[in-house]
């Protein structure tokens, strides 16, 4: 399995903080918030990694990250995104280097308190088709939202205004070689991109995609209240722990002590 840092984008949101740099260069705590997805994917055992940047700034990764050596990598990936075509659009990127193995997608803003080592470990067994992990949030309307019955999944709705459930998908995504077919079947959203919205849903569709729910706390980081919040969390508990019960399990929405892997169908 090889793994995709999906690192681009203009970062309006963090504006004026984003006007010198690349959002995803902003320190989190002790670290730039990039290393925390790239550290997501070297936990779970993947290290072929690429990264997928843009904008003015690109050239400040390369410097920052060199060939990985702080990670205990040999060699970093990176190709460049020209424009804003969405998240599906900077993931279509990466179809030669991926070379019809299974992919691991990490958004560059998205930090966990603990790992992803299962859901990985479960994916490869599942064969094929993809695996979605899922996080019950407060403000649900920002995120994609899967919605949920007992074991199954509806469908997903994109930052929806009147969400259906509290289970955000977060930005960390298991795909089979066929989603950079699915990609090229992509139209333009309302929002003029590319939505991995919708790719999720051509999975549904088949009946091939998965679900977990990620034990620990999980945050993105691209807002201000947000990126105030990974830097209060990663200050508290640390992030990316790999010990004891920090395992991240897989867990049944109504219950949550249970731990299982589930399947999901349209």
């Amino acid at each position: 399995m090889k793994g995709v840092v999906l690192a681009g984008g203009s970062g309006s949101r963090l504006d004026p903080l984003t006007k010198v740099t690349n959002k995803h260069l902003l320190p989190v705590y002790n670290k730039p918030m990039v290393y925390y997805p790239i550290q997501t994917l070297v936990n779970a055992g993947i290290e072929e990694i690429l990264l997928v940047t843009g904008g003015k700034n690109a050239g400040d990764f390369l410097r920052l990250l060199g060939n990985g050596r702080d990670f205990g990598l040999k060699h970093l990936n990176y190709t460049y995104q020209e424009g804003e075509g969405g998240i599906a659009e900077a993931l279509g990127l990466a179809e030669f280097f991926a070379g019809g193995e299974p992919i691991c997608v990490v958004l560059g803003d998205n930090i966990i308190e603990n790992n992803i080592c299962r859901a990985v470990d479960n994916f490869k067994r599942q064969k094929d088709g993809a695996k979605i992990l899922l996080k019950e949030v407060d403000d649900a309307q920002r995120f994609g939202v899967a919605e949920v019955k007992a074991d199954r999944v509806l469908g997903i709705a994109e930052k929806p205004k009147n969400p259906k459930s509290n289970y955000a998908v977060i930005g960390i995504y298991l795909y089979d070689a066929t989603v950079f077919q699915k990609i090229r079947r992509l139209k333009p959203s309302g929002r003029g991109e590319l939505e991995i919205t919708d790719v999720n849903n051509f999975y549904i569709d088949e009946g091939k995609l998965t679900y977990e729910v990620l034990d620990g706390w999980w945050t993105d980081a691209g807002q201000f209240e947000s990126l105030l919040r990974a830097n209060s969390l990663v200050a508290e508990t640390g992030a990316n722990k790999m010990t004891g019960g920090s395992r991240a399990e897989v867990r049944s929405p109504e219950r949550s002590s249970a731990v299982r892997s589930s399947k999901v169908r349209a």
